[in-house]
């Protein structure tokens, strides 16, 4: 699709949707569990829509406040208290179990109710959707795509799987018509958004615990890629064969998007400094636009090339977009700098795919060429280590030793948790030849690394647990001792 065609595209669309008149408004929405990024994100939207939005939220955060100052009844108990039969729909978030006292009191009021999935494909329909999915890099596609039109002046309104300090936090509801917003697979609740550019950045297996096997990710993929109308684009990486099935034969348009490799959108690589790489961003065969990045790895030029192609559906000069994604600095525990402990880095990030792992690791020592680099890594969900196992123990061959704390469980049955362990993780490690250790609580890990850690170390903790605090309590403890200042992140 020519980019004029799509900046006639993306104007009709977004003046019909600036047109609608919101069905939120006058309408009483009450939030469980009002503070999530997501949750706090589409109060917002539903507030400047008109609609009248109370909450609860037993732990208060500077996105309830915010929402206080604009009137927003907020209760930090989840008994019930602002429930009232005149309270058109109450919307809770995925965490929030079917057991939770206000969610019953809402059942017993006979109050319409929806979960936060739902709400969130509602809110699109009404807008310009850019919905980003994929099995990795997804969050850092859609902070990237929302700082580059914040940066350009379309002041979207979007919602990130992640807080990145350049846009303020998580989320935000902005006056003009584009909503963009991170598109997660798990339990399929991506198939309740309605967007008019649909992203793909990648498909692996993942979440195994509710999908049978890949072939069947790739078909939930497809599903959500054929909510795109016809008048919309479908975005998608044009060198992963796994997303080439799920696009076969669709209605919607498709645009490709590869690194060094014949696409719509193709990027060619130029260069690369500390491992951030720089690149020449052809459309349809033509240089559009030049990347210089200001974060590392590889893949995120990947990121930042579907981020432009989002961008251009939306309107904007690929050029201009370009050169806001190059300011873009990263998404909070996404390789980012914790600081300094007896000379060594330390750096964390939410990782906890293998490829995941792979990848960043290999980035940073890449960027940082450490003399050793040690891994902390925290297993997240019992099902994911065990269906992923073999792929999991040759996922850090990076590093000169893999820490394993034992496994973050979520969802898991006990069953589940009886069949896998990091201590066999660890094993299974040492038999192809890396070093590794298992030390069970964070205690031990960081009293093994206040031992261990020497200048010229980077130390990376990953995992999308709470492993992140082994980090932050060297630093601290650093930063109290007055050794050494703490580096801020990138």
């Amino acid at each position: 699709m020519p980019l004029v065609m799509q900046d006639v595209i993306s104007e009709k669309r977004m003046e019909s949707r600036s047109a609608t008149v919101s069905r939120f408004a006058g309408k009483r929405v009450h939030f469980i569990g009002i503070g999530g990024s997501g949750m706090s994100g589409l109060a917002r939207m539903l507030l400047d829509a008109g609609a009248i939005v109370s909450g609860s939220e037993p732990k208060l955060n500077p996105q309830t406040e915010d929402l206080k100052r604009r009137g927003v009844q907020i209760s930090t108990t989840q008994t019930g208290e602002l429930l009232t039969n005149h309270i058109d729909l109450v919307v809770r978030t995925a965490a929030i179990p079917e057991t939770n006292a206000e969610f019953l009191l809402a059942g017993e009021l006979q109050l319409p109710q929806m979960k936060y999935a739902r709400l969130l494909g509602e809110v699109m329909a009404e807008r310009f959707g850019v919905a980003i999915a994929g099995t990795h890099g997804k969050s850092t596609t859609t902070a990237m795509t929302a700082f580059a039109l914040l940066e350009c002046g379309a002041d979207p309104s979007f919602v990130v799987g992640g807080t990145s300090p350049q846009l303020g936090g998580g989320s935000r509801s902005g006056a003009g018509p584009v909503f963009v917003a991170e598109a997660c697979e798990y339990d399929r609740s991506f198939h309740n958004l309605r967007p008019t550019v649909a992203c793909i950045t990648n498909i692996e297996a993942d979440h195994l615990d509710c999908y049978h096997d890949l072939h069947d990710i790739i078909g939930s993929f497809r599903t959500f890629a054929e909510l795109t109308p016809l008048d919309g684009v479908v975005l998608a990486n044009g060198a992963d064969p796994s997303v080439t099935e799920a696009l076969k034969g669709i209605s919607a348009p498709v645009q490709t998007v590869a690194i060094d490799h014949p696409a719509t959108w193709s990027t060619r690589v130029t260069g690369e400094e500390w491992g951030c790489y720089r690149g020449e961003i052809s459309s349809e065969g033509k240089v559009v636009a030049r990347l210089r990045l200001s974060i590392a790895a590889l893949h995120n030029l990947f990121n930042a090339t579907l981020a432009v192609a989002a961008c251009a559906a939306c309107g904007i000069d690929p050029a201009e977009a370009a050169e806001a994604i190059g300011r873009f600095t990263g998404v909070d525990r996404r390789m980012t700098e914790m600081g300094l402990f007896n000379g060594a880095m330390i750096v964390d990030d939410y990782g906890h795919h293998p490829t995941e792992i792979r990848a960043t690791l290999e980035a940073l020592r890449n960027k940082y060429k450490p003399t050793r680099l040690l891994c902390v890594f925290q297993p997240h969900q019992a099902s994911r280590t065990r269906l992923l196992f073999d792929d999991f123990a040759t996922s850090f061959m990076s590093t000169q030793e893999a820490i394993l704390a034992d496994i973050f469980y979520v969802r898991d049955s006990d069953d589940e948790r009886d069949q896998v362990s990091s201590a066999k993780l660890v094993e299974k490690i040492k038999s192809n030849g890396q070093s590794a250790r298992h030390l069970a609580d964070f205690t031990q890990i960081k009293e093994y690394l206040r031992r261990e850690a020497r200048t010229g170390d980077l130390i990376v903790t990953m995992g999308a647990g709470p492993v992140w605090e082994i980090g932050r309590d060297l630093v601290r403890q650093e930063k109290m001792s007055c050794q050494l200042p703490v580096i801020s992140c990138q």
